[in-house]
């Protein structure tokens, strides 16, 4: 059976991870495109965890991803992710725009406007400006897939006021590139994940309160409406390659909850 993303070229914003118990999105996201035939560009402003996410893939399948140092906080980096991709491979395939912050969020008084200012450009500005400079490589191919990673934050309620905003923005975003890009043959989705056992989630939430991990699992996992408690990366990376693969290919401007029910509970 032929794989999903065979001979496609996808570029991973966010490739390493958070060190943790559990694997990231990102890193997630990045093997299993790669077992599905994609060669993966691995972006990250750690060189050294995206160096980890290549291993990974190299050890499994011997084929090949390369890494690709970039802090998406600046324009010109943003511009020479697109720049390399196309002088390694020819081609853009697959964006997808998974870095991103909540560290120092709070409500609307105690929140500082610094951290206000450091996550809406991470979360919302980083991703506008790699979409900005990959558009226009696949409006030249007349195709292309974007997947943005938001969070079910965007529509549900949430003590992290600039984390909920900008994630917001990143359906708006999304849902404004696939409308202007729909004729050009470019799909543009955004995948909501909820709670979820990732490093970013279990080790940076519970340094940040100091509440046990094994606690704090179990309250995440109390949370979620489905049996089973918390998603994995796993859940994050299939339904990634579900929008990335030619079997979505009637799909644009949807914001794709993978969190268990908890958005769809009212009351």
């Amino acid at each position: 059976m032929a794989h999903r993303l065979q001979n496609k070229i996808a570029i991973i914003v966010g490739a390493g991870q958070t060190p943790g118990d559990t694997i990231g999105n990102g890193r997630a996201m990045a093997i299993l495109f790669a077992r599905e035939g994609a060669e993966v560009m691995l972006v990250d402003r750690r060189p050294e965890s995206a160096e980890e996410t290549r291993k990974m893939i190299e050890a499994e399948r011997g084929g090949t991803a390369f890494v690709f140092e970039a802090d998406i906080t600046g324009t010109e980096d943003c511009k020479n992710i697109a720049d390399a991709c196309v002088d390694r491979y020819g081609r853009i395939d697959i964006l997808v725009n998974n870095a991103g912050t909540g560290r120092g969020d709070g409500g609307a008084v105690k929140l500082s406007e610094d951290a206000w200012d450091t996550i809406f450009n991470l979360n919302l500005k980083a991703m506008y400006r790699t979409c900005k400079y990959v558009l226009p490589v696949m409006e030249a191919q007349q195709s292309g897939v974007i997947i943005n990673i938001s969070s079910i934050a965007a529509i549900c309620a949430a003590r992290m006021l600039a984390y909920k905003t900008s994630k917001a923005g990143v359906n708006a975003l999304t849902h404004m590139i696939a409308m202007t890009y729909a004729k050009k043959g470019i799909r543009c989705n955004a995948v909501m994940p909820g709670l979820m056992e990732t490093p970013m989630a279990i080790e940076g939430i519970s340094a940040a309160t100091g509440i046990e991990k094994a606690e704090l699992i179990k309250q995440r996992g109390a949370a979620v409406p489905l049996k089973g408690g918390m998603g994995t990366a796993w859940d994050t990376a299939y339904a990634a390659l579900f929008l990335a693969s030619d079997e979505a290919k009637f799909i644009t401007s949807v914001m794709l909850p993978v969190d268990g029910g908890q958005s769809a509970r009212i009351g």
